[in-house]
């Protein structure tokens, strides 16, 4: 499937909107229309290394995926790869952007692709409408993104890692 693209203006640095977006632990405060059953695989959500497993709610199934941070580049680009579908092994990637916009704005484009090899799975994604639903979804997380980065800054709720609270890792 894809590439599918997406963009949003918002009215906030582009330091507050990476940093938001490199921290998984506070995806699903602008993704959980769409990404349900949100679980971070590490304890430090921020940074390379960290992943989150999470559900893509879509019409006739509704497959588990992840996705881990393999590359930042502060503040302009955070790359993500995964593996989703029928036993985790469809490759699928994500590609954040961050750029200067019009008049002090900063410009988020999210760049979304799977890359299925079997022909069953090629199969499956072309007949449950994917590519649609993902747009559609990625589309009003980044409105949802906006609101959340324009009315509190590099904010947003954060999922904490079951039994996380016995270790001393310095997360706020």
């Amino acid at each position: 499937m894809g590439p599918i693209s997406a963009e949003i203006e918002i009215d906030a640095s582009r330091e507050a909107a990476f940093s938001l977006l490199s921290d998984l632990a506070r995806r699903p405060a602008f993704t959980d229309h769409f990404l349900s059953g949100f679980r971070l695989t590490r304890i430090d959500a921020r940074g390379e290394g960290a992943g989150a497993r999470f559900r893509v709610e879509a019409p006739l199934r509704s497959p588990w995926e992840d996705t881990t941070i393999v590359s930042l580049e502060e503040p302009f680009k955070i790359e993500e790869r995964g593996a989703g579908g029928r036993s985790n092994r469809i490759p699928t990637h994500t590609v954040w952007e961050i750029e200067p916009g019009r008049a002090g704005m900063t410009l988020v484009r999210l760049t979304h692709w799977t890359a299925p090899t079997e022909p069953v799975d090629k199969l499956v994604e072309s007949l449950s409408f994917g590519a649609h639903f993902q747009r559609k979804g990625w589309s009003e997380a980044l409105r949802r993104l906006r609101d959340i980065l324009e009315a509190e800054g590099p904010g947003g709720e954060r999922i904490a890692v079951a039994g996380g609270n016995r270790y001393a890792t310095g997360i706020p």
